[in-house]
Order: C-alpha cells, then structure tokens, then sequence
C-alpha cells in the first residue's frame, strides 16, 4: 500500500456528520483514518504531508446517473473515458446505467462491466441492472442473480416501463431482495411527439410540447406501487412543481426518495432557443417557476439526489434540427459546478448541495462511500470554491462533446481527487501536489 498521506489546512465539510471547519485529513491503506479539527495531531511515520492551502477537502462525488457508450458503441464513451471525465469533476463513483448493446439484464454483463471498469476506469463503476429484458417493458430480469453479480440497484434507464402490473411485480420481486428501483418516469402516450416543455416558449417556437402530467401521472402511479408493495423506490429525475408536491406527500407512506438532474436544477426551457440542439434533454427543461420549485424541493430535502445524466451522444445524431436531434447532454465534468452556482447565489447552502451529491446517493444505494469518517473508502476531492473558468469544447475530456454549458462561465472547480487513497486528477492549475 503507498505511505499515509496527512492534508492538513483544509476546510473539512462533511455532511454526513455537519461539520464546517478548519481541519486535517488522515488517509491511510486506502481509508480514511482520520478526522481532526485545527492542525494535524502528529502524523504517521513515512507519511506524505500535504498542506491543503485552505482548500475546501469534501467527499467524492456519486453520481446516480451516468451512460457510456461501452459496451457496444464505444465511439460515444467508454468507461475508461468516462472515468476520465468523473474524475476530472471530482465524480469518485456513478451509476452505470443499463442501455447499453447488449443490455444490462444478465449477472454475465454486469460481471463484464464490473471487471472492465476495475481495469480501465479510475473511478468505481456501479452498474445498475435492467428492470427488464432487453430495456423492452415486458418481462422482468432475473433480480437475484443480478444483485449477486454486483448490480447496486434496478432501472430500466431511459425508458419508463408504462404497464402498472409490470412494474407491481418488479417492485415486490426487488423488496425481496432489498434492491432500490431506480425509475425514470415518463408517459409515452402523453409525450407523443413532443420535443420541449410545453407552453407559450414552444407554441413560439413552433415546437411540439410535453406537458407536465407526462410526468406526474406515472410518478403518481408509482409512488402508489411502491407504498403497496413495500420497495425501496427512487424516482430516477423530477422536474415539474408538480412531481415534488407528489414526492413530499409520498414519503409519509413509503421509502421514497427522488432526484433531479442538474440540467433541470440550473438551466430552464427559455435556454432551448436558438433551437440549440444540446438542450433537447429528457425531462426537458421546463419553465423558471419549475426550476424555483425544485430549488425549494432541494432545500426541504424533498429531492433527495442531484445527478449528471451523463449522455454522450456523437455529432450525427445531435447537430441536427431541434426535433430531430437525439435527447441527452454530458455533464460529468460540470456536475459540481453547475450546482455550485446555486450556492454563490445564495439559493443553497454548501452543505445541502453536496449532501445531494454524495451522502443521500450513499445511502440509498447502499455504500459506505459520501462521507469523512473513519474507516471509509478515502474517495475525496480538494475543491477551490472560487475558481473561475469557462466551459470550453477543447478543454472538454468525455469522448463526446455535447454539453449544455458550452461557453459557460463557472466559479469552482475540483483542484483534486482522490479514489481509495490514490490521486487521480489534478487541475492544471492547482500547483505542486506531493503526495
């Protein structure tokens, strides 16, 4: 194992514990070993002694939802890439989601992906297994092996199983094996062929809506399932007023949490125009009130989870005309700063952002990882609350380059990371780093 490292002047923010304050951090053995307030108590001998400069050190990232292109259209993002890109956002683990060629619904899969990640990625993949074969709504996977496999939830990606009986049994097989469903929430009937959050905006544009209750209607229908059968659900992205009255009033009757993807927490629909092509996302972007709402739903704890819905998607199928272009925006590498424009507003305290980014995706999937405590995977990030920078096509490191930042300018960024000890990034700006 490398020698223990000691980071000392650091502002240690943890929210698994609440904690705010000048400290130090002690990694040893790919753990953390300790925590303490004020200077260093004394270091282990051999130990890297690194001084954090008053870098803010908090846990590494777990985002919920990611897609990669590996297996089968690797052209897009492969894990290794992906890796690349989380680490470079101070992402220390996300959740694969299952679409890819072939599907995530056999243990063989989810045993590839784990074993490929191990040797190519430099952050943890988790991989989320199918709620169905092949992704198609009609017949379930076979949960158990999937679980003992390594899947760390269930989800059927970015399709939303639209038969309520389908989705009764999957939820009472998953409470069985204490697997939480991971749903995407959307209702074929109602989005038809719209490309755009419905209202005046896209009746301007001359563009096809989606209206809210696409949305609500099965979320509501879902959060129904899960009081009856006793699952651990987690909506997958909210993003009405609407969806978050729902989720608040569910919690009363089951284990509910939900998310929220941060495209529909920092962008909203006024940002399509010009028919921009990179914002045609799934949920769409809905209306200011919307976006003000689920600030509110954050800042209540009722949106448990902020995540990036990482989506490679390669030229040919994105610079297209608005309605013909395919959904999805990458977001690894923006994730913590785009949700740290919600602090430097004033909107959302420090803390309850990165709860949302590391803690609450911990707890409901499962994992010792999100927080600074003793015996935890030492899975950090040093963060520079402050810097400046401007999201830049060039600078981008996913594979593909469709992100919904462009030429947006950000005040943070992730100086560090650390997964199980080790270093995996460094900002080309943060300067000598010994350890």
């Amino acid at each position: 194992m490398s020698a223990p490292i000691v980071i000392s002047n650091a502002r240690i923010v943890d929210p698994a514990t609440n904690t705010d304050k000048r400290g130090a951090l002690l990694v040893a053995d790919g753990k953390i070993a300790g925590v303490s307030e004020g200077a260093p108590q004394g270091a282990p001998e051999g130990a890297t002694l690194v001084d954090a400069r008053g870098l803010i050190v908090a846990p590494g990232l777990i985002d919920m939802r990611v897609f990669t292109g590996e297996p089968g259209h690797e052209y897009r993002e492969t894990l290794a890439t992906a890796g690349e890109a989380a680490a470079a956002g101070g992402v220390t683990s996300f959740v694969l989601m299952p679409d890819t060629t072939p599907a995530v619904d056999d243990g063989a899969i989810v045993d590839f992906i784990i074993r490929r990640a191990a040797a190519t990625a430099k952050v943890n993949v988790l991989p989320a297994a199918a709620i169905t074969r092949g992704l198609r709504g009609e017949e379930i996977t076979e949960f158990g092996l999937l679980k003992e496999a390594g899947a760390v939830c269930l989800a059927d990606g970015r399709n939303s199983i639209q038969s309520a009986a389908l989705l009764r049994a999957a939820m009472s097989y998953a409470a069985n094996f204490d697997l939480p469903i991971v749903h995407h929430v959307a209702e074929k009937s109602l989005i038809g062929e719209g490309v755009m959050n419905e209202g005046t905006l896209a009746t301007v544009f001359g563009l096809k809506g989606i209206p809210a209750e696409a949305e609500t209607i099965p979320l509501a229908r879902d959060l129904q399932l899960a009081a009856l059968t006793g699952a651990r659900y987690h909506a997958a992205q909210i993003s009405t007023s609407g969806s978050v009255e729902l989720v608040a009033a569910a919690r009363q009757r089951g284990t509910i949490s939900a998310g929220i993807s941060i495209n529909n927490l920092a962008l909203n629909e006024n940002d399509v125009a010009p028919y921009r092509s990179f914002f045609k996302l799934s949920p769409p972007l809905r209306s200011e009130d919307d976006r003000q709402a689920m600030i509110e739903g954050l800042k209540s704890g009722t949106i448990d989870t902020i995540h990036s819905a990482h989506d490679p998607q390669d030229t040919e199928v994105k610079r297209q005309p608005f309605a013909e272009a395919a959904d999805g925006a990458i977001g690894l590498e923006t994730l913590l700063a785009a949700a740290l424009r919600l602090v430097h507003s004033g909107d959302v305290p420090l803390l309850t952002i990165l709860r949302a980014l590391t803690l609450r995706p911990a707890e409901i999937l499962g994992l010792n990882s999100g927080r600074l405590a003793a015996g935890a995977p030492a899975d950090f990030i040093l963060l520079d609350l402050d810097f400046p920078w401007v999201v830049a096509e060039a600078d981008i490191v996913s594979r593909s380059r469709n992100t919904a930042f462009e030429g947006a300018r950000m005040q943070g960024a992730v100086m560090h990371t650390f997964v199980a000890g080790r270093r995996v990034f460094s900002h080309a700006a943060a300067g000598e780093f010994s350890a």
